[in-house]
């Protein structure tokens, strides 16, 4: 049974585990940060138009049995044909908790949802780093994690089908 909170709602640790799959967020924080701006202040004069790339990474470590660490890592290089005008760098993290889920759920939640909620965080960070190294605005523009996922996953599927049947090919060959 679980225990009645003073607003009449259950006690979050006992309801969960007992009314299902659960998901919170515990934290979220800035892990790295890093700018760099190599040539100024003479890079403030360059009239050429800038060429801007942009990385992005995510990992996840399991901290324990019902909490998760995912880190967003955002990298955006700005160039003038071969001369760095900066860097900025970032990676964005939360611990999330998840509970009750069935695998192919939790990697879904683990890949797509929880970097969706740090996002904006490091989207924030980031454009407030190259505002701050005294350039114009940068607004990385909305990503959408559901399609990013999907894309891998299919990804994963394809490089496991190719391995299935490059594996019976081996094995058919040996014998």
């Amino acid at each position: 049974m679980a225990e009645e909170l003073n607003n009449g709602a259950a006690a979050p640790a006992d309801a969960a585990t007992e009314n299902g799959p659960s998901f919170s967020i515990e934290k979220i924080y800035a892990k790295d940060v890093s700018f760099e701006a190599p040539g100024t202040p003479g890079v403030f004069n360059e009239q050429a138009q800038p060429q801007l790339q942009m990385n992005m990474n995510q990992g996840v470590q399991r901290l324990n049995d019902n909490a998760y660490e995912v880190v967003l890592s955002l990298t955006l290089t700005c160039k003038v044909e071969d001369k760095s005008i900066y860097l900025a760098e970032v990676k964005q993290a939360g611990v999330f908790g998840l509970s009750g889920f069935d695998p192919q759920t939790l990697d879904g939640l683990l890949g797509s949802h929880c970097p969706s909620i740090l996002y904006p965080y490091a989207r924030q960070l980031v454009s407030d780093l190259i505002q701050a190294g005294g350039f114009p605005p940068f607004y990385l523009q909305p990503i959408n994690f559901d399609a990013l996922y999907a894309e891998g996953l299919r990804q994963r599927q394809a490089q496991q089908a190719a391995g299935d049947s490059l594996a019976s090919t081996d094995a058919a060959g040996n014998a």
